[in-house]
C-alpha cells in the first residue's frame, strides 16, 4: 500500500501542480523509485490511495506493467453537482478502510509506505522480524540525532521493542527516545477491523494510540538504512545535490559523463569553449548554454532548459524548461514554473523581481531582459 493522497503543502511550490509523490529525483518521481524497490523484493500487487491531482499519478503509472507490477488506484474524493472532480482524503488509515470496504485488498500481510522517500530497506528481513515477534503492526524506525528529533515523530518503546507511545515532534528536553517513524509499516488483516467506516482516520494519530491502548501487540523496528524523506523544499535541494556529489549510495546520475563530474542528456548544446562548468553538474536533454555562462555545482539542470550568455547558475535546481536570462544569477535555490525557493526556505515569486530573470524556454514570444538592478 503507497499512500499518495495528501497535498504536499510543506513542499510548495513544487506541488502547486504536482502530487508529491510525482516530485522528480535525478528526473525520476520518488513513487518510481519505491514501486522498483518493492518489485525488487517480489512485491507486485500494489494499491495507491490518491486525490489531490490524482491524474498525474495515474496517467504516469498506469497499471504498472512497464515496472513489473500490478497497480491499483482508490481515489478519495467526489463528483459535484456541477460535474467537477474534488478530492477529498479520509485520512491514510480511513483510505485502507474504504478499499477493504470495496475490494478487501488487505487479505495478507501488508506493508505500507509513505509515497514521498526514497528507501532501500530490506523488506525481507524486516517482515521475518514481524513475523518471529508476532506482530500486528511492525513500525520501521530509524534512530536520527538528539537534535533532530523535534523534526519527527518519535516512537517510544519497551526494551523489548513493544511500543509503548508516541511523541510528535518532541524538543530535545522531552524527547523520550531518538527512534524516528519512518512512515513504513507491516500490518496483519486483522488491523482493518479497527478502523471505522467512512470516517476521516489517520494511521498515526488514531489507528496507533488505539493499538497502543487496546494492548495489542505492536512492535517497533530499529533499522539502519537509507531513508531519505522529501519533508520540504529545502530537503528537496539538499537530496538532489547530495546525490550529484555522491553522498547517498545507491543513487547514480544518469547521461553521460563527458568531463570530470559533467553529466549531459541526449541532444544537449553547450558552448564548451566559452562555459566555464565546475562540477558535479546534470543537463538533461535538449539543454542549450551559451557562451560566458558560468554553471558551479552541485546543481541540476532540468531537460529543455536554456540558460543564456553571462549568467551565474551555483549549487541550484533548474525545473525543465527554465530560461536564465542573460546576466542573471541564481544561487542556492530551485527554480521551479513562476517560483524560486532559496536554500534556506523563502519562496519569491516572479513578479517579485524587476525583470524577467526566468522565463519558460519553450514561449519564444518571452524575450529575457538583462538586469542592471538586481541580479540575485
Amino acid at each position: 500500500m503507497i499512500l499518495a493522497a495528501g497535498k504536499g503543502t510543506r513542499v510548495r511550490p513544487l506541488t502547486y501542480d504536482l502530487p508529491k509523490p510525482m516530485i522528480p529525483i535525478l528526473g525520476k518521481p520518488v513513487m518510481e523509485y519505491l514501486v522498483e524497490h518493492l518489485v525488487r523484493y517480489g512485491v507486485q500487487d500494489i494499491m495507491v490511495n490518491v486525490s489531490y491531482l490524482h491524474e498525474k499519478i495515474e496517467q504516469y503509472f498506469g497499471d504498472g506493467q512497464r515496472l513489473g507490477a500490478h497497480i491499483g488506484y482508490s481515489f478519495e474524493g467526489y463528483v459535484d453537482d456541477a460535474g467537477e472532480v474534488n478530492p477529498h482524503p479520509v485520512g491514510s488509515a480511513g483510505g485502507m478502510r474504504k478499499i477493504q470496504d470495496f475490494g478487501g485488498f488487505f487479505d495478507e500481510t501488508t506493508l505500507v509506505i509513505c509515497g514521498d522517500a526514497l528507501i532501500d530497506l530490506d523488506i525481507r528481513s524486516a517482515l521475518f522480524e514481524h513475523k518471529r515477534k508476532g506482530a500486528l503492526v511492525s513500525v520501521i524506525t530509524k534512530e536520527v540525532p538528539l537534535e533532530q528529533v523535534s523534526s519527527y515523530g518519535i516512537v517510544v518503546t519497551e526494551d523489548d521493542g513493544r511500543v509503548r507511545s508516541f511523541q510528535e515532534k518532541p524538543t530535545q528536553e522531552e524527547a523520550l527516545s531518538r527512534l524516528a517513524s519512518t512512515g513504513i509499516y507491516i500490518m496483519e488483516p486483522e488491523v482493518l477491523d479497527l478502523i471505522p467506516s467512512d470516517t476521516f482516520f489517520d494511521i498515526g494519530s488514531d489507528l496507533f494510540p488505539l493499538i497502543v491502548e487496546k494492548g495489542l501487540p505492536f512492535y517497533a523496528q530499529k533499522r539502519h538504512f537509507n531513508w531519505i524523506d522529501i519533508g520540504n523544499v529545502k530537503d528537496f535541494l539538499t537530496v538532489q545535490l547530495d546525490i550529484l556529489s555522491g553522498r547517498v549510495a545507491q543513487m547514480y546520475v544518469p547521461g553521460v559523463e563527458v568531463a570530470e563530474r559533467v553529466w549531459v542528456g541526449l541532444n544537449t548544446r553547450i558552448d564548451w569553449d566559452n562555459v566555464e562548468i565546475q562540477g558535479p553538474v546534470f543537463f538533461g536533454s535538449g539543454c542549450h548554454v551559451e557562451a560566458g555562462a558560468k554553471i558551479v555545482g552541485p546543481a541540476w539542470i532540468g531537460h529543455g532548459s536554456h540558460i543564456c550568455k553571462n549568467t551565474l547558475v551555483e549549487r541550484s535546481v533548474l525545473f525543465e524548461y527554465t530560461r536564465i536570462a542573460e546576466g542573471s544569477k541564481v544561487q542556492d535555490a530551485v527554480v521551479y514554473g513562476d517560483y524560486t525557493v532559496s536554500h534556506s526556505g523563502e519562496i519569491s515569486h516572479i513578479s517579485e523581481f524587476k525583470d524577467n530573470l526566468w522565463n519558460d524556454a519553450r514561449d519564444r514570444r518571452l524575450k529575457p531582459r538583462v538586469n542592471t538592478d538586481k541580479t540575485e
